[in-house]
């Protein structure tokens, strides 16, 4: 018992894992009680006990395990987390519970996993049943076999998977087990319950008894369709609502819902695919070729045998297949014949759809063989085309059938005949639409004519099917000229309509449901007598005497009183032929008198105008009317006539007749004016229809014409038709003449880019009764006029012999290049050729994987030839040569992917997409794990599946290789995967793709349906049919249906398809199709009116903050970024998106149009609405310049023309509004309008230039500048100069300080140009570096670099040639002053307006355009302040707040006489923001440094948020010290504290280091702010970064890397971005800390060399931005501190090195120049540097070889210092002696400071030491006085109202007690420190600094401090947050340099005047008690 109390107190859950059983056994009843009790399934409870479930089920106690199935099984009911538990706890059930004794622990155990289904789990639960299957125990077995048994009948077939369990079923038949067999065979019974005969099949082998029984209990079986009778979780509602449904009585309906959902199961799919082809006889293709027949029939025997295998595996057939067609077509032996024909039947019902691709090598050879008229052999044949049919498509095999179609046997053709309507019983209406229909009904309607009555009747029967299949109103228009009798014998009379007499080019009539154009067009021809009495009865009987009468008047008035009764007619009542013909009456058309013959015509114009005009009356006049074309007189009359018969006969009659009529006859001018009204026709009724064929004929008569005016009319004719055909129709004359074809292609030239316009005729009569949606989309079939099918195509196969093919697939790859080479050259003299190409397509697919890469590029070139010359019908090769070149995309060679990639586009382009996408080949190719492979091919479908309208089935067949790539390993595969995810859902659907994710692991598919998620959000809308087909009137555009690249899923939505979306479309105004198509004249009436009903609001929608959004959208990577080459379609369909929440939908529709006609309409509407909706142009200004930018690439110069005009006026009043252009908006436009500056027409570049002008008034020029810079890098020439002299007209107008990123990068970028080939790019260049020599004189040599000597000549003579001298350039410097302080007074907006003076003039000429006074010179003086200033202040003074520049800057800077002062005064931000935005930016940063994670975060944010803004960075300027120094104490705290401190989460640490890196990143791409970082503080911040860099702590956190890749490239923009003398002197310094101090890690140091590396090699770009003299100091001090010797004892020989190159570097770059940058060091002999420079230069001048020369380079210090040592003593007695002297002290004292001031290191000591105290002290006393006398005098203009005295009083003294100061830390601190806190406080306070560094350095005459050191930024800390507390007018009192306030306790004097003393201490009082 003692035991019992012990475990009893134990929880619950750790009595289920006791040893003992009883405590187990307890524990399982008080588990089984919780989870009975607990309601919530999402409660934590249940989460306990989620390790123990599988120890309840395996529990090794029998009676202990039953309670723990109970418990088990409430478990898995009713947790939510039950699902983790699923293989663990099956497993356990099928190892250890299947097998118990007790029949309760089973039922339990299948009981358990039924409820795993229940909740999802089914998949995991049949794999762990399945491997059961393979356990030695039975029982086992059995209770597996059961539980599937059960779960399949209670879930059913949908839950179930059945291939798995099938696959396994022969095998349990075969088990020695009875109780295994009878499972077995009950689980048969439950499969074929659901599946039916599918089952069969796989059953086929086994024990024959066993397959009795089995059908036994088939048979018994009920009919009815199964139902699930359990359901999953998520389908309870489902189950809730049968139930409902039984209650009421069993609803037979919902029965008949449910059965649906039963999944149709394929046998074919549950059968294992066999692998036969290495099963195939090692002999086969010897035997094959045998000449013994029996041998033969061997060979097809293994065959046979083999293929019987239902299902093949896939493999590579061709060669078997080759040899199979080869015995059919060829082969003597019938029965041979026949038994090939089986094994290719075989072949074609194992592999199905992936026997498609040999589909059209075999379809030929088998139809030529029905020849053969034995029953056994054509039986064969049949059932073989049958099963190949099954494998491919209709149109893919279309062509090889037509071919056939026209063989003479009667066979042949009644067996073809036969196959085309078996093959149509398998088709629907889309798989057989009009395109393909049409050419199969024009074949079979040649056979029912044929004289065989067998040929007859099978094309009446393929007619017959293809009207039960696609329906009469499809095929009735292909069946118009075909008896009624025959008709019905096809089975197909139509119902409404008469059949159509036989006239005409297809007669359109047909298709109206009323029939009235058929009633028109059949009009029976009257003989004269009728006419006559008709004609009488509505003319009056005078008219009619007259007709033909002699006197000219008579027939006048008679012709008068004709045309008054013809316009009163009514329509219905006009005899329209009995008219006509009275008019031909006699003198007809032979009248003479002209105004009698106007009148004629004029009248016979009317009557087609008013009256049902047939084709029957129009064939009594034409002839007449073209007989008068010519005339002088009437021949617009005969125009107008034949215009008017046009109308009412339809164009492409009326011109067909027309044109064989006038070149019937000779008449030149009849001929020419015919085709000149034809051109004119074609312009005014649209192409629809026209017989291009025959025209082309009649215009090779008319070019081939002596008369040139009939050759000019004809091509003027052409002109017009290329409008419409496209360049294809080029191809029909490219055998004329050089001299005509170039008259040809100059006409076709001035068509490019035009669109067809609009008709305007033709559209209403033939409409009226056109309700038929169809008809529009019909006319372009029945005209026939896709001109690819016009093409002449040459047959190729003779060419491609054996021989050539042998040669292509030789081993050596000469010979194969050769054969490739053959093949080239064949395709290219045949131009178009047939799609029959015997064996190439074989011979080219081995060459695909050539060893050499060489060839296989070849290949390629070869396959793209192949696709042009063959055109659309290279369909039907996609399957056996368009996929391998696909896998070609897998090469690891860039060149021959992209290769391949145009081949797969040229191919796509003729085939459409949908062969591609049809069967398993592209998915076998995505499912390779190559990554090219991969990326390349989603890259490809990202790109093509937007385009689609419809894709096949099969396209889910990529969907589980999709989610593959989505988690492969390289990062482009990924993010292809990821861009290819939207088009696939876009085609598939959300739904279809969740439900693929099934498959995939856990893990995977929670991230899969992550990103399924977020590609919803993302899916793009279809494309709708209509917009491209319908949106053009009838007719539209031509091009769109000629090129070949519709693939048949598009052509098949044609008519009936298009129209419907159409109509919905129609109340979208503006681009109603349906008015301007096929709706008659009431329509577009109603239409119109809706259409001004909603033109009348505003056409641009104000949506607040939208523009704000779409940024934020762009740099957060929602939406693709504005940057492309050629606009891709994801652009337009996102911008397009964009547009529509705030664009006008009509005027949107107007914009994306596919008509150039609209874009200028849209162009014209928003020149309208420009001054009346400025806020909305403004608030969608960003989507206006990118359309704009979609426009540029338009190849229509009207559009562009109209579009630069808009820009002109849209800038305009930008600048007017003070408008300042966001980055966003900048970028995504001035790159694409400056790809505009070079185009070819002078007047576009004009304008171009003009608006870049203007765009300067509302982005700053400097910012423009890179753009134009960018530019000069083009390829087009054009564009070269352009851009140069644009850059040129800049700097004229800016100065200089608008070169980016420096002036001498960017002047060296530009003299590049000098030595271009192109003529006018090296004059740009040349004339843009003369304007800058003019502005800057000489500097600019210094600026331009090294260039060759050729192009510095040119330079130098253009310079002399320039008519400006540099000497102007001072002068203009002057005048920008005063024109400064004028604008500020002046009305902000006269800036922006008129001309001021000549200076706008100077400005035009400068850039060429004295045309366009828009932009004025005193605009630019404007934008000079922000330029002059950008550099200290980041640009504060914008043009947004012009009213601010009216301060007078005199004013407020007058009382403070301060040397160059800053413009901060002016500052937009400075008066209103100092008190708030600065006080708050104060308190932001202060928070950085907060130990409080979350609260530094947030300010990290804040500061982030204003960096990110362009407009709002510039309120950082002046804080950027500060906030480094808080963000480095951050890191330091980091480091030292948060990194140490377990409790935390380092996921913070880790998001704290993205902020201050994220926010550091944005800091140093700001350039000017960048700057501001001072020496110290930049020594610190790298300090922090290398040592963040190096923490190994960092490296082991999760996402460690990231953070340090991302440090990396932080520390790369500071060591670019920031000052280059700072940075180079805190990595200096840094070096020489680390150096020094033991604790460092050499690794730490060598970062800091790296970095110095980085900064070398960028050197060469900063060497003139760089103070040489400051660096030359801090690298004397490092060799003072580091002697060499020093350095060679480190441990690595990197220090030395470093230096050296720094140093060799600086050498190389400046020359002798160096020695003068030395002003800075006070005794150069304390270190090397001089000597080791002084080597440098001698070694580089020895080299040289100038000897003579080194020495008087080194500078005359060196000299006479060498020549003094001799005399130096002697020198300085001298002078000593006229101290000691009275009468010459002073003289003496003056000697002795000019000699210590020349020679710096010279050594008095010893003259001094053995004088008295009292005379050292007087001579030092005398030289200071001396000192001050001298500097002080050069330093008032400089000062600030402080005199020289005190300046110098307050120097440490040589008698001054410290050498130097100790600051807080108790650190020595050297004078520079100092010298950085001065630096800071003159930029408070609007001082310069610059001259700082021209001053001698404020250390004492005679000593100097021993290490200065760079301040650190601690000191810096508290001197910043000091200055913060002080006020500005403490400000301007604190000016002096931080050394007084420091030094002064120190400093004694021994003796001066005491005036200044007196001065100075107060002075100094003052200063210490403002300080307090």
């Amino acid at each position: 018992m003692g035991d019992d109390s012990e475990w009893s107190k134990l929880p619950v859950d750790q009595k289920c894992e006791h040893k003992l059983w009883k405590a187990r056994l307890s524990g399982y009843e008080e588990a089984l009680k919780i989870f009975q009790k607990i309601k919530d399934e999402k409660s934590p409870e249940w989460s306990k006990y989620l390790g123990l479930i599988k120890k309840f089920v395996t529990d090794s106690n029998a009676v202990v395990q039953l309670k723990g199935l109970e418990a088990a099984l409430v478990y898995v009911e009713n947790a939510h987390v039950a699902g983790k538990t699923t293989g663990e706890v099956v497993s356990g059930v099928v190892s250890k519970v299947f097998n118990q004794p007790k029949a309760k622990a089973k039922e339990l155990g299948i009981e358990i996993c039924l409820m795993y289904i229940e909740i999802e789990k089914g998949e995991a639960v049949q794999e762990e049943l399945l491997k059961g299957l393979d356990n030695k125990n039975p029982k086992i077995i059995v209770a597996c076999i059961e539980t599937l048994r059960k779960a399949l009948s209670e879930f059913g077939s949908k839950i179930i998977l059945l291939k798995p369990i099938i696959k396994v079923l022969p095998k349990l038949f075969e088990s020695r087990e009875k109780a295994v067999r009878d499972e077995a065979k009950l689980i048969a019974v439950e499969i074929y319950r659901w599946i039916r005969d599918a089952l069969r099949p796989p059953l086929q082998n086994i024990n024959s008894v066993q397959l009795k029984e089995l059908e036994e209990e088939w048979v018994k079986l009920p009919m009815g369709a199964p139902k699930p009778t359990r359901f999953l979780r998520s389908q309870q509602e489902l189950e809730a609502k049968l139930e409902q449904q039984q209650a009421a009585g069993g609803d037979a309906e919902a029965g008949g819902d449910d059965g649906d959902e039963v999944p149709q199961i394929d046998a074919y799919e549950l059968l294992e695919a066999v692998e036969i082809l290495s099963k195939l006889p090692k002999d086969f293709y010897d035997k094959i070729e045998a000449k013994k027949w029996q041998e033969r029939k061997e060979a097809l025997e293994a065959v046979e045998v083999l293929v019987k295998n239902p299902k093949l595996e896939a493999g590579d057939y061709a060669d078997l297949v080759k040899a199979l067609k080869k015995v059919v077509g060829k082969d003597t032996n019938v029965m041979l014949v026949a038994l090939a024909a089986k094994c290719l039947t075989g072949l074609a019902v194992g592999l199905r759809k992936k026997f498609g691709q040999y589909a059209g090598h075999v379809v030929p050879t088998i139809l030529e063989k029905f020849k053969e008229k034995k029953p056994q052999v054509v039986q064969a044949l049949q059932e073989a085309i049958d099963a190949i049919f099954l494998t491919t498509t209709l149109q893919n095999i279309s062509e090889d059938v037509l071919a056939v179609m026209d063989n003479k046997n009667p066979t042949i053709k009644q067996q073809t005949s036969l196959f085309i309507a078996r093959s149509f019983r398998h088709c629907t209406a889309s798989t057989l639409p009009k395109s393909l229909l049409k050419p199969f009904c024009a074949a079979l309607l040649k056979h029912i004519n044929d004289s065989a009555l067998e040929v007859r009747d099978a094309a009446f029967e393929a007619l017959g099917t293809a009207l039960k299949v696609v329906g009469e109103k499809a095929v009735n228009p292909f069946l118009a000229d075909v008896d009624k009798l025959k008709l019905d014998r096809a089975g197909g009379l139509p119902k409404k309509g008469k059949p159509t007499a036989p006239g005409g080019t297809g007669s359109i009539g047909t298709k109206n449901k009323k029939g009235l154009e058929t009633k028109e067009i059949v009009e029976p021809e009257l003989s004269i007598e009728v006419c006559e009495e008709k004609a009488s009865a509505v003319l009056p009987p005078t008219c009619i005497q007259l007709l033909d009468s002699s006197n000219w008047k008579e027939r006048l008035a008679c012709m008068e009183e004709f045309q008054k009764a013809v316009e009163l007619m009514d329509r219905t009542e006009m005899p329209c032929q009995a008219l006509v013909r009275m008019l031909a009456k006699k003198p007809g058309w032979k009248e003479t008198n002209f105004q009698v013959m106007q009148m004629k015509l004029h009248i016979v114009a009317l009557i087609a105008q008013k009256g049902n005009f047939s084709k029957t009356s129009a064939q009594i006049v034409l002839d007449g009317l073209v007989d008068k074309i010519g005339d002088v007189k009437c021949g617009n009359n005969a125009k107008e006539a034949m215009t008017a018969m046009a109308e009412a006969c339809m164009l492409p009659w009326t011109a067909e007749q027309v044109m064989s009529m006038a070149f019937s006859q000779k008449n030149p001018k009849n001929q020419s004016e015919t085709l000149n009204w034809l051109s004119n026709a074609i312009k005014e009724f649209g192409f629809s229809g026209l017989n291009v064929k025959a025209f082309i004929s009649n215009v090779k008569t008319a070019l081939a014409a002596t008369n040139p005016a009939v050759r000019t009319s004809a091509i003027t004719l052409l002109g017009v038709m290329y409008l419409y055909v496209g360049p294809s129709l080029r191809m029909f004359f490219e055998d004329e003449k050089p001299a005509l074809l170039s008259q040809i292609d100059a006409e076709f030239e001035k068509m490019q880019g035009q669109s067809p316009p609009t008709p305007t005729r033709g559209l209403s009569k033939h409409s009226t009764a056109g309700t038929d949606e169809g008809e529009d989309g019909d006319e372009p079939d029945d005209g026939g006029n896709d001109v690819v099918d016009l093409l002449p195509r040459t047959e190729i196969s003779d060419k491609i012999t054996s021989e050539l093919v042998s040669k292509i697939g030789d081993k050596n790859w000469k010979i194969r290049k050769e054969g490739l080479d053959e093949v080239a050259s064949i395709i290219n003299e045949a131009k178009f050729i047939q799609p029959n190409i015997g064996e190439l397509p074989t011979a080219l697919k081995g060459r695909l994987n050539d060893s050499n890469k060489i060839l296989v590029q070849q290949t390629l070139n070869i396959l793209q030839q192949l696709a042009v010359a063959m055109g659309p019908n290279i369909k039907q090769h996609v399957k056996n040569l368009g996929i391998p070149i696909i896998t070609v995309l897998g090469d690891s060679k860039n060149n021959v992917r992209a290769a391949a990639l145009a081949t797969v586009n040229a191919w796509a382009e003729q085939t459409g997409m949908k062969e591609w996408l049809e069967g398993e080949d592209l998915s076998e190719e995505l499912k390779k794990e190559n990554p090219f492979l991969r990326q390349e091919l989603l890259g490809w479908l990202a790109e093509k599946l937007p385009t689609l309208r419809s894709t096949p089935q099969d396209l889910i067949l990529c969907v589980p290789h999709l989610y593959s790539c989505l988690e492969d390993r390289n990062g482009d595969v990924r993010k292809k995967a990821q861009d290819a995810l939207p088009f696939f859902m876009m085609h598939l659907g959300y739904e279809k793709m969740a439900k693929a994710t099934g498959k995939l692991k856990p893990t995977s598919k929670d991230q899969v349906l992550a990103m399924l998620e977020k590609a919803k959000a993302n899916m793009p809308a279809k494309p709708t049919a209509p917009a491209k087909a319908t949106s053009k009137p009838v007719g539209g555009s031509a091009p769109a249906r000629f090129q070949p690249t519709s693939a048949p899923v598009e052509d098949s939505v044609s008519s009936t398809v298009e129209a419907k979306p159409d109509l919905k479309k129609v109340k979208v105004p503006g681009v109603s199709s349906k008015a301007k198509s096929t709706q008659g004249k009431k329509a577009p009436g109603k239409t119109n009116i809706k259409e001004d009903e909603d033109k009348s609001g505003p056409i641009f929608i104000i949506v607040p903050n939208g523009k704000e959004q779409r940024i934020k959208d762009e740099k957060g990577l929602k939406v693709l970024k504005w940057n492309f080459t050629t606009p891709r379609d994801e652009y337009i369909e996102q911008l397009k998106t964009q547009m529509s929440s705030c664009v006008a939908k009509w005027l949107q529709d107007e914009m994306f149009h596919s008509d150039f006609q609209h874009h200028n309409k849209a162009l014209a509407v928003m020149v309208d609405h420009l001054e009346s909706e400025k806020e909305g142009v403004i608030g969608c200004l960003d989507l206006i310049l990118k359309w704009l930018t979609l426009r540029f690439f338009d190849t229509n110069t009207s559009v562009l023309m109209k579009a630069l005009e808009y820009l002109k006026l849209l800038f305009t009043l930008l600048s007017e509004e003070e408008y300042h252009l966001t980055e966003n908006e900048a970028s995504s436009f001035i790159p694409y309008l400056i790809l505009k500056v070079g185009e070819p027409k002078d007047v576009i570049r004009k304008d171009v230039r003009a608006i870049l002008n203007r765009m300067c008034l509302v982005y700053p020029a400097s910012k423009m500048f890179p753009f134009v810079m960018e530019g000069t890098k083009s390829k087009n020439s054009k564009q070269r100069a352009e851009c140069l002299e644009e850059l040129g007209c800049l700097v004229e107008s800016y100065g200089m300080n608008v070169c980016q990123p420096t002036p001498g990068k960017a002047l060296k970028e530009i003299a590049i140009h000098i030595g271009d080939r192109d003529n006018a790019v090296r004059n740009a260049a040349l004339n843009t570096i003369v304007t800058v020599y003019n502005v800057h004189g000489d500097q600019v040599f210094k600026l331009i670099g090294n260039l060759s000597e050729k192009d510095m000549s040119m330079l130098e003579e253009r310079i002399k040639r320039s008519a400006k001298r540099p000497s102007a350039a001072p002068v203009k410097q002057v005048e920008e002053k005063p024109q400064r302080t004028q604008n500020t007074t002046s009305n902000a907006n006269m800036l922006r307006k008129g001309p001021v003076d000549d200076m706008s003039s100077k400005l035009n000429q400068a850039r060429g355009m004295s045309g366009h006074p828009e932009a004025t010179q005193m605009v630019r003086r404007e934008f000079q302040l922000d330029l002059d200033e950008i550099e200290n202040d980041n640009g504060t003074v914008r043009c947004e707040m012009p009213e601010l520049v009216q301060h007078k800057l005199d004013d407020i800077f007058e009382p403070v006489l301060i040397p160059e002062p800053k413009i901060r005064a002016v500052s937009p931000h400075f008066d209103d923001m100092h008190s708030n935005t600065a006080s708050t930016i104060n308190f932001i940063i202060s928070q950085v440094a907060s130990g409080d994670i979350s609260a530094s975060i947030q300010a990290l944010t804040q500061i982030d948020e204003v960096l990110r803004q362009e407009d709002k960075a510039e309120a950082m300027s002046g804080h950027i010290d500060q906030f480094l120094i808080a963000t480095f104490m951050q890191l330091r705290l980091i480091y030292n504290t948060h990194m140490a401190d377990e409790k935390l989460e380092k996921d913070e640490i880790i998001k704290l280091y993205s902020c201050i890196i994220g926010n550091m990143i944005s800091l140093f791409q700001i350039e000017s702010l960048a700057r501001e970082a001072s020496t110290g503080v930049l020594k610190d911040l790298m300090h922090g970064l290398i040592t963040l860099m190096l923490d190994s702590r960092i490296e082991d956190l999760e996402e460690g890397q990231q953070v340090i890749r991302s440090v990396n490239l932080l520390v790369v923009k500071v060591l670019e971005k920031s000052d280059q003398t700072n940075i180079l002197s805190a990595l200096l310094v840094l070096l020489q800390d680390s150096l020094l101090a033991t604790a460092s890690s050499p690794k730490f140091s060598e970062l800091v060399m790296k970095c110095l590396w980085r900064m070398v090699r960028l050197l060469p770009d900063t060497i003139n931005s760089i103070n040489l003299d400051r660096i030359l100091l801090d690298i004397h001090i490092f060799m003072k501190v580091f002697p060499k010797e020093k350095l060679k004892q480190c441990k690595s020989e990197f220090p030395i090195r470093t230096l050296k190159t720094l140093l060799h570097t600086l050498c190389k770059l400046k020359g002798p120049k160096i020695l003068d940058h030395l002003t800075m060091i006070d005794n150069k002999n304390e270190s090397e540097l001089e000597a080791h420079l002084c080597r440098m230069m001698k070694h580089s001048m020895d080299q040289a070889g100038s000897k003579s020369e080194k020495e008087t380079e080194k500078g005359a210090s060196r000299i006479d210092e060498k020549s003094s040592k001799a005399k130096v003593n002697d020198f300085l007695a001298e002078i000593f002696k006229k101290i000691g002297s009275k009468e010459n002290t002073k003289e003496g004292l003056a000697e002795l400071y000019e000699y210590k001031k020349k020679y710096s290191d010279a050594d008095i000591e010893p003259f001094l030491k053995n004088s008295s105290q009292f005379f050292q002290s007087y001579v030092e006393r005398g030289l200071r006085v001396i000192e001050m006398e001298r500097e002080g005098k050069g330093r008032i203009p400089t000062s600030t109202g402080i005199s020289p005295q005190m300046e110098v009083t307050c120097v440490p003294t040589p008698t001054s007690t410290m050498s130097s100061i100790v600051n807080t830390n108790g650190e020595e601190v050297g004078p520079s420190v100092y010298l950085e806190r001065l630096k800071i406080l003159r930029q408070r306070c609007g001082l310069d600094n610059t001259k700082q560094d021209d001053r001698p350095a404020l250390t004492s005459l005679l000593s100097k401090p021993t290490v200065p050191t760079v301040a650190s930024s601690t000191d810096m800390l508290h001197s910043k947050l000091f200055q913060l507390r002080e006020s500005r007018e403490q400000h301007q009192h604190s000016e002096l340099d931080s050394n007084q306030t420091h030094s002064a306790g120190t400093v004694t004097s021994s003796s001066s005047s005491t005036t200044n003393i007196d001065d100075l201490k107060k002075r100094l009082e003052r200063i210490k008690s403002s300080r307090k």
